[in-house]
Order: C-alpha cells, then structure tokens, then sequence
C-alpha cells in the first residue's frame, strides 16, 4: 500500500488589507475559507451550485458547504485570486 503524505506550508497573506492565515496543503483537492473569515471580512458569497457536507476525521462533526467566495490575495509581491468553498461548522 502507497503511503499517503501531505505536505502542509503556513504562512500570512493579505485579504481586504487584512493580515490572514493562509494553509497551503499538497494533497488538497478543494480552496476552502472558514465562515469565520467570511464574515469578518464581509466577503460576499455565492450559493454552491452542489451542497455537499464534509465528514471530518476527530470529534469536530460534519462541516456543511453551501457556498462560495472569490477571495483576492497577496503573499509578499504575489497577488493571486481564488474561488473557495465556505465552510459553516455544524457539530454533531
């Protein structure tokens, strides 16, 4: 059996002028920014056109993703802009 690995890389990034954590995941598949930012920033969402929920693998519960933001970014020099999935938190 292949072994899995992913690589995580943590840095600070600009949103809106604001200082952010930013988590960058080789083994990802899906852009996601927590509602908590979402609201924070008062970034504008859209409705996801498939709902799906997440199943987490500790006692956090299932995390619902029912919508998208488009977040502009900046890392030093680099400016980059990317549609994520919104993640409200429903424990259970």
């Amino acid at each position: 059996m292949e072994q899995q690995r992913d690589n995580f890389f943590h840095t600070r990034c600009l949103i809106n002028d604001k200082v952010c954590s930013m988590i960058i995941g080789s083994g990802n598949y899906a852009n996601v920014a927590s509602i908590t930012l979402v609201r924070k920033l008062g970034l504008n969402t859209i409705k996801h056109e498939r709902p799906y929920q997440l199943q987490w693998l500790n006692e956090c519960g299932v995390a619902r993703v029912n919508r998208q933001v488009m977040i502009s970014f900046s890392v030093g020099k680099y400016k980059d802009e990317v549609l994520c999935n919104d993640l409200c938190m429903l424990l259970i």
